[in-house]
Protein backbone atom coordinates (compact mmCIF):
# COMPACT_ATOMS: atom_id res chain seq x y z
CA UNK A 1 0.00 0.00 0.00
CA UNK A 2 1.15 2.93 -1.02
CA UNK A 3 0.82 6.04 1.35
CA UNK A 4 3.36 8.52 0.09
CA UNK A 5 2.65 11.19 -3.11
CA UNK A 6 5.47 12.81 -4.69
CA UNK A 7 4.07 14.10 -7.88
CA UNK A 8 4.89 18.11 -6.50
CA UNK A 9 8.72 16.61 -5.85
CA UNK A 10 8.64 16.35 -9.64
CA UNK A 11 7.57 19.69 -10.33
CA UNK A 12 9.83 21.57 -8.16
CA UNK A 13 12.92 20.14 -8.93
CA UNK A 14 14.96 20.53 -11.64
CA UNK A 15 17.63 17.80 -13.13
CA UNK A 16 16.80 15.59 -10.46
CA UNK A 17 14.57 14.18 -11.88
CA UNK A 18 16.50 10.80 -11.41
CA UNK A 19 16.32 10.78 -8.44
CA UNK A 20 12.69 11.75 -7.37
CA UNK A 21 12.38 8.71 -9.33
CA UNK A 22 14.65 6.53 -7.48
CA UNK A 23 12.93 7.67 -4.11
CA UNK A 24 9.68 6.69 -5.95
CA UNK A 25 10.44 3.18 -6.92
CA UNK A 26 12.24 2.53 -3.92
CA UNK A 27 8.90 3.14 -1.67
CA UNK A 28 6.93 0.66 -4.87
CA UNK A 29 9.77 -2.46 -4.39
CA UNK A 30 10.04 -2.75 -0.82
CA UNK A 31 6.36 -2.08 0.14
CA UNK A 32 5.38 -5.30 1.57
CA UNK A 33 8.46 -5.67 4.45
CA UNK A 34 8.92 -9.58 3.20
CA UNK A 35 11.06 -11.22 3.60
CA UNK A 36 13.17 -8.98 5.96
CA UNK A 37 16.76 -8.13 5.26
CA UNK A 38 19.79 -6.29 6.72
CA UNK A 39 22.31 -4.45 4.61
CA UNK A 40 26.28 -4.00 6.42
CA UNK A 41 29.15 -2.36 5.55
CA UNK A 42 32.04 -5.15 6.02
CA UNK A 43 34.44 -2.89 4.62
CA UNK A 44 35.69 0.39 2.38
CA UNK A 45 34.41 -1.37 -0.34
CA UNK A 46 32.60 -4.46 0.83
CA UNK A 47 28.95 -5.07 1.55
CA UNK A 48 26.66 -7.67 2.15
CA UNK A 49 22.74 -8.19 2.00
CA UNK A 50 21.59 -11.08 4.65
CA UNK A 51 17.93 -11.55 4.22
CA UNK A 52 15.97 -14.26 6.47
CA UNK A 53 14.54 -16.91 3.87
CA UNK A 54 13.63 -19.86 6.17
CA UNK A 55 12.13 -22.64 4.31
CA UNK A 56 13.50 -22.23 1.00
CA UNK A 57 16.54 -23.94 -0.78
CA UNK A 58 18.69 -22.74 -2.92
CA UNK A 59 17.52 -24.37 -6.01
CA UNK A 60 14.26 -22.17 -4.80
CA UNK A 61 16.00 -18.39 -5.16
CA UNK A 62 16.77 -16.69 -7.73
CA UNK A 63 19.32 -13.84 -8.20
CA UNK A 64 19.77 -11.62 -10.65
CA UNK A 65 22.01 -8.32 -11.71
CA UNK A 66 20.73 -6.14 -13.98
CA UNK A 67 22.33 -2.72 -14.91
CA UNK A 68 21.52 -1.17 -11.46
CA UNK A 69 19.38 -3.53 -9.98
CA UNK A 70 19.81 -6.17 -7.58
CA UNK A 71 16.33 -8.73 -7.78
CA UNK A 72 16.20 -11.44 -5.67
CA UNK A 73 13.41 -13.37 -6.26
CA UNK A 74 12.03 -16.90 -3.78
CA UNK A 75 9.63 -19.61 -5.26
CA UNK A 76 8.36 -21.58 -2.92
CA UNK A 77 7.59 -25.32 -4.43
CA UNK A 78 4.30 -26.85 -3.17
CA UNK A 79 4.83 -30.34 -1.77
CA UNK A 80 1.82 -33.20 -1.45
CA UNK A 81 2.76 -33.25 1.97
CA UNK A 82 2.72 -29.24 2.28
CA UNK A 83 -0.59 -29.73 0.81
CA UNK A 84 -1.93 -32.68 3.16
CA UNK A 85 -1.11 -30.70 6.11
CA UNK A 86 -3.53 -28.35 8.61
CA UNK A 87 -2.24 -25.90 9.79
CA UNK A 88 -4.02 -24.26 13.22
CA UNK A 89 -1.66 -21.62 13.23
CA UNK A 90 1.02 -20.81 10.13
CA UNK A 91 3.22 -17.72 11.39
CA UNK A 92 6.30 -19.12 9.35
CA UNK A 93 5.81 -17.43 5.88
CA UNK A 94 6.65 -19.51 2.97
CA UNK A 95 5.05 -17.33 0.34
CA UNK A 96 6.48 -16.09 -2.75
CA UNK A 97 8.65 -13.08 -2.93
CA UNK A 98 10.39 -10.61 -4.85
CA UNK A 99 12.80 -8.30 -3.21
CA UNK A 100 14.53 -5.64 -5.42
CA UNK A 101 17.41 -3.75 -4.79
CA UNK A 102 19.40 -0.58 -6.75
CA UNK A 103 23.03 -0.76 -6.58
CA UNK A 104 24.92 2.19 -7.07
CA UNK A 105 27.30 2.64 -9.77
CA UNK A 106 30.31 0.19 -9.94
CA UNK A 107 28.60 -2.09 -7.65
CA UNK A 108 29.08 -5.93 -8.59
CA UNK A 109 28.19 -8.63 -6.95
CA UNK A 110 30.53 -11.33 -5.85
CA UNK A 111 28.91 -14.15 -4.10
CA UNK A 112 25.96 -15.52 -2.82
CA UNK A 113 25.08 -18.51 -0.22
CA UNK A 114 22.70 -20.31 1.51
CA UNK A 115 22.65 -21.41 5.29
CA UNK A 116 20.80 -21.75 8.27
CA UNK A 117 18.21 -20.23 6.59
CA UNK A 118 19.67 -16.42 5.72
CA UNK A 119 20.35 -15.95 2.36
CA UNK A 120 24.07 -14.03 2.08
CA UNK A 121 24.88 -11.83 -1.14
CA UNK A 122 28.20 -10.12 -1.22
CA UNK A 123 28.43 -6.98 -3.07
CA UNK A 124 32.14 -5.51 -3.91
CA UNK A 125 32.36 -1.75 -5.12
CA UNK A 126 34.99 -1.73 -7.96
CA UNK A 127 35.94 1.97 -9.10
CA UNK A 128 37.87 2.26 -12.32
CA UNK A 129 41.79 3.09 -12.29
CA UNK A 130 40.70 6.25 -13.48
CA UNK A 131 37.94 7.12 -10.93
CA UNK A 132 40.35 6.56 -7.92
CA UNK A 133 42.02 9.01 -6.07
CA UNK A 134 45.80 9.57 -6.96
CA UNK A 135 48.67 11.43 -5.51
CA UNK A 136 50.17 14.07 -7.57
CA UNK A 137 53.62 14.92 -7.20
CA UNK A 138 54.67 18.86 -6.25
CA UNK A 139 57.93 19.56 -8.40
CA UNK A 140 60.92 20.80 -6.44
CA UNK A 141 62.56 22.10 -9.31
CA UNK A 142 63.92 25.67 -9.35
CA UNK A 143 62.04 28.33 -11.50
CA UNK A 144 64.36 31.21 -13.58
CA UNK A 145 62.01 34.48 -12.39
CA UNK A 146 61.96 37.06 -14.92
CA UNK A 147 64.64 39.26 -13.52
CA UNK A 148 67.14 36.67 -13.77
CA UNK A 149 65.99 36.46 -17.37
CA UNK A 150 66.19 40.14 -18.09
CA UNK A 151 69.88 40.06 -16.79
CA UNK A 152 71.02 37.73 -19.00
CA UNK A 153 69.66 39.42 -22.16
CA UNK A 154 71.17 42.62 -21.33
Amino acid sequence: MRTFDLSPLYKTTVGFDRLASMMDQGLIDNANGYPPYNIERLGENDYRITMAVSGFSADEIDIEAKEDTLVVLGQKAESETEERRDFLYRGIAARSFERRFRLAEHVKVANASLEHGLLNIDLVRELPEEMKPRKIAIKTGKTKSIEAKASKAA
